[in-house]
């Protein structure tokens, strides 16, 4: 399993056990409430939703990891397309910021 396999099928394994907030208005209320280990942010998303969850992610303290496009974050979550997930549990938001970090260091991603 190379490392991008690895990391959507932690997001989709997140998504299945409903650990994940999904959509812009959803994240940055879960980011808000403070339910929001890790926010996921796709690379092609549009500056301005970028700027809305990364200040958002900074004011509290949430790690935010720009990963994946809009078709391969939907297509882990059993959607179409997505643009943003706030993973809602602790573990869960290791184990995918472990795998986004193999993913961009061997891949050569920034």
């Amino acid at each position: 399993m190379n490392h991008n396999q690895k990391l959507t099928s932690r997001i989709g394994l997140a998504q299945r056990a409903g650990k994940l907030v999904m959509g812009e208005e959803g994240v940055i209320k879960a980011i808000r409430n403070g339910e929001a280990y890790a926010v996921i942010i796709v690379r092609d998303a549009s500056e301005n939703t970028r700027k809305k969850i990364s200040d958002k992610c900074a004011s509290y303290g949430v790690p935010l990891l720009e990963i994946l496009d809009r078709y391969e974050l939907g297509a882990c979550t059993g959607k179409d397309v997505r643009v943003s997930a706030a993973v809602t549990d602790e573990g869960f938001a290791r184990m995918i910021q472990e795998s986004a970090k193999q993913y961009t260091e061997v891949d050569g991603i920034d």
